[in-house]
């Protein structure tokens, strides 16, 4: 017997000076997706621009009741409206429309719910609950699973960044469904989890990817931004985005293809900024170039260098030709990270021999004697260890 599905009714009314007209499809269009992920069918719209909400339903009192006929209309079970509610006003209008309602900020909240296996539902109470309610409840539990999670990885992730010491690290940020996973899959040549919803990556995943020349570095994929995040799952994102506070770089991954591209790309600084990373070095990545013509292109290039101080590359995650401009990009980071040293190895430590040629990138080697010395650039990690060895003089 199939689940049954929330036929919800989109709402966008924000008021006159807060968005732009232009933007109001686009976020309405983003609030059906986030409906999806949720597991509910859009089965009607309705808009309306305010000077500001109405205090008892958030709308005008005809706008109300336009909504109601087209609840009823549509068999509507759910009405979303894309900005906040207060409580009274989300009772009020359950009140007169006969279904439930919540806001952007609620919605995103159940997908984390429901991804943390919480619940099945979108808004889902318990007996005699208000919104309020509930979302309280959901706040605790959800805080409770982070706890839980962080403690049981507490020990493994310590495990795993000392075995990453001194490895070149690079995370994946950007906006929700800018094609993050899939762009790490076609880098690395492994498969991800990757689906067409928002939110589809909740959970980090680590890849080591190869730059060329010798060099390697491990990527990070992170979930994706949303404008107007609720403020609790702030937290959430620290956990999740830990990785990202230890990385030589931050690759913002950008759909190409979205006109409001630019609206994108300050949410996620925005983020960023709440997280203390505004200032992290940075490498803007548009992502999905095939979906633009080449013309679009060098506008867009155009753009960012009039804009935007950030290093661009431009690639297609479908087009592995297209991501050899990303490896140099990185390859150059790692190279500005290395040190030129002579290390001097006695011919009897083998294996530090051996390291050094894996580890490094080598200019010259000199025998003589019982002793090797190796001219080389290596990271500073590196060069700790090779300062560390009792028998290795470093120059």
């Amino acid at each position: 017997m199939r689940t049954p599905v929330d036929r919800a009714i989109l709402v966008g009314a924000p008021p006159h000076q807060a968005v732009d007209p232009a933007l109001i499809e686009d976020h309405l269009e983003e609030l059906a997706h986030l409906t999806d992920t949720a597991g509910g069918e859009v089965v009607g719209y309705l808009t309306q621009r305010i000077t500001k909400p109405n205090p008892r339903v958030y709308l005008g009192e005809g706008k109300a009741v336009e909504l109601k006929e087209l609840v009823s209309d549509q068999e509507g079970d759910l009405v979303i409206f894309d900005e906040e509610l207060t409580p009274a006003q989300g009772k009020n209008l359950e009140d007169l429309l006969g279904v439930r309602v919540m806001d952007r900020s609620e919605l995103i909240l159940d997908i984390f719910a429901t991804r943390a296996r919480i619940r099945g539902g979108i808004g889902l109470r318990g007996p005699g609950e208000t919104q309020l309610e509930t979302d309280r409840r959901l706040i605790r539990k959800r805080i409770a699973i982070l706890r839980s999670k962080l403690r049981q990885v507490a020990k493994a992730r310590e495990v795993q960044r000392q075995q990453r010491e001194g490895t070149f690290q690079a995370v994946l940020v950007g906006y929700t469904n800018a094609g993050k996973s899939s762009l790490l899959s076609s880098l690395s040549g492994s498969d991800l989890f990757i689906e067409d919803r928002l939110f589809a990556t909740l959970d980090s995943a680590t890849r080591s990817v190869d730059l060329g020349q010798g060099y390697q570095a491990l990527i990070t994929d992170t979930v994706g931004f949303i404008r107007k995040l609720p403020h609790h799952l702030v937290a959430s994102f620290h956990s999740t985005l830990e990785e990202v506070k230890e990385a030589n770089v931050l690759l913002h991954v950008i759909d190409a293809s979205r006109q409001d591209w630019e609206d994108q790309h300050d949410v996620v600084m925005g983020v960023l900024s709440e997280l203390g990373l505004a200032d992290a070095s940075k490498v803007l990545v548009f992502n999905k170039v095939d979906l633009i013509t080449h013309a679009e292109e060098e506008m867009l290039r155009r753009r960012i260098r009039a804009i935007e101080p950030t290093p661009a590359v431009f690639v297609s995650a479908k087009d592995k030709s297209t991501l050899l401009a990303l490896r140099e990009t990185l390859g150059a980071r790692v190279r500005a990270k290395l040190v030129e040293v002579v290390a001097h190895i006695p011919v009897s430590n083998g294996r530090m021999i051996s390291k050094i040629y894996q580890e490094a990138e080598i200019l010259n080697r000199v025998d003589e004697n019982m002793t090797v010395s190796i001219t080389a650039r290596v990271s500073p990690a590196f060069l700790g260890r090779l300062k560390g060895c009792p028998d290795i003089r470093v120059e």
